[in-house]
């Protein structure tokens, strides 16, 4: 069968992934530290919400928090997974949401539309869950992750196959996360990001922990033959030439994307229409 050329990832070989992550005991400290901050951007928001949906998180983190954090919502979980979706939740996929228009009065997602082959649409479809004046806050996997491994692979399999292959997903760039937002028909869009820089002994602890989050390569374009090992010694060697500390331990960047936007409702600041201001941007500027 030919494959579609507009598929990004294989979403069934994520699954399969993710599934022998949880088999094995999975590495969530990335998650972990998402859903805190996600639960602590919320406690900002002046309001109670009564409808919520957890979408396409991998594990239950997320819901459980947000579960006591408002103890009154009902909170409904699409899961990747029938393992994690727990007796409330549904499994389902999320570029293809089971949910009718005007449901939700808040939506989330944690490290997981970085993974999706259409972005824009899983994000319109999660903007017509919502109720009017609801709000939607996720994160994802942002451009600069792995920008380390990324440069260690490339360098290494240029050397010894005189070529490079697709092996590190080509995540969201923060620039574009605002106009996606405002595709999807989100107002008020914030986006921002999160830099976090974990440390390891060596390229292979890395290695390990990605398999252990269920984040190896998925690509639908990757090479299907297994990779040489003296690819891997090699780009260990590139590795650890190019990003030890002092004290020998290896850095690893990992990017959070954070994004927000508002299902539009009247009562919503807009903006002011063009030339409808009372004030130049010169004399604005002289007044600062």
């Amino acid at each position: 069968m030919a494959q579609n050329s507009f598929l990004i990832f294989d979403r069934a070989l994520q699954r399969r992934r993710l599934a022998r992550a949880l088999a094995a005991g999975p590495a969530d400290f990335l998650l972990a530290r998402t859903t805190d901050e996600i639960v602590e951007r919320l406690g900002a928001v002046t309001r109670r919400f009564s409808a919520i949906a957890d979408i396409g998180t991998p594990l239950p983190l997320l819901a459980e928090s947000l579960a006591a954090a408002y103890p009154a919502a009902r909170i409904t979980r699409l899961a990747p997974l029938a393992q994690t979706a727990g007796s409330s939740g549904l499994v389902g996929d999320a570029e293809l949401l089971p949910f009718a228009p005007n449901t939700f009065d808040l939506a989330v997602s944690a490290l997981a539309l970085q993974d999706v082959n259409d972005l824009p649409g899983a994000l319109a479809q999660i903007r017509r869950t919502l109720k009017p004046d609801g709000l939607f806050l996720g994160c994802l996997i942002g451009g600069a992750s792995l920008r380390e491994l990324r440069a260690a692979l490339a360098e290494a399999e240029s050397e010894i196959g005189g070529g490079v292959s697709p092996r590190i997903a080509p995540f969201a760039d923060l620039r574009d996360m605002g106009a996606l937002l405002q595709r999807a028909g989100f107002a008020l869009p914030v986006t921002d990001v999160e830099t976090l820089n974990v440390r390891y002994p060596h390229l292979f602890a890395l290695f390990a922990d990605l398999r252990a989050m269920g984040a190896t390569n998925a690509l639908v374009e990757r090479l299907r033959r297994p990779a040489r090992q003296a690819l891997f010694l090699r780009a260990a060697e590139i590795y650890a030439r190019d990003n030890a500390d002092a004290d020998g331990r290896l850095r690893a960047t990992f990017e959070i994307v954070f994004l927000s936007g508002w299902a539009p409702h009247e009562s919503q600041q807009k903006p002011l229409k063009p030339g409808s201001g009372q004030i130049s941007l010169a004399e604005a500027l002289r007044k600062t």
